[in-house]
């Protein structure tokens, strides 16, 4: 079983920033893309980052030019960096891999971002 696991997060101010980190355990399977999704109150879950085997990234609107998206995929690795945050950036962000083959895909437990002064 793939055990991820998930850190930073927590308060910051409008305008702050603020690293999430992400871990997936030695037992994963081949790995096609990784990434960030979020999920705010009352709302569905959406994409915010993901970056490909093959190098390719894809940001949600909301991201582009604030959050980057880092990482290695040979240790498993995943860091969302994120900058001049908003209130409406507070969610619940989760860690996400997807892999080759039809193994299902690996969520974090999800780490609280709220962002308020």
């Amino acid at each position: 079983q793939v055990q991820i696991v998930e850190s930073g997060g927590g308060l910051v101010q409008p305008g702050g920033s603020l690293r999430l980190s992400c871990a997936a355990s030695a037992s994963v399977n081949t790995i096609y893309s990784m990434g960030w999704y979020r999920q705010a109150p009352g709302k569905s879950r959406e994409l915010v980052g993901l970056r490909t085997y093959l190098g390719n990234e894809d940001y949600s609107e909301f991201a582009k030019g604030r959050f980057t998206i880092s990482g290695d995929m040979d240790k498993k690795t995943i860091d969302l960096q994120m900058t001049s945050l908003k209130p409406e950036d507070t969610a619940v962000y989760y860690c996400h891999f997807r892999y080759m083959g039809p193994a299902p895909d690996s969520w974090g437990q999800g780490i609280e971002v709220t962002v308020s002064s």
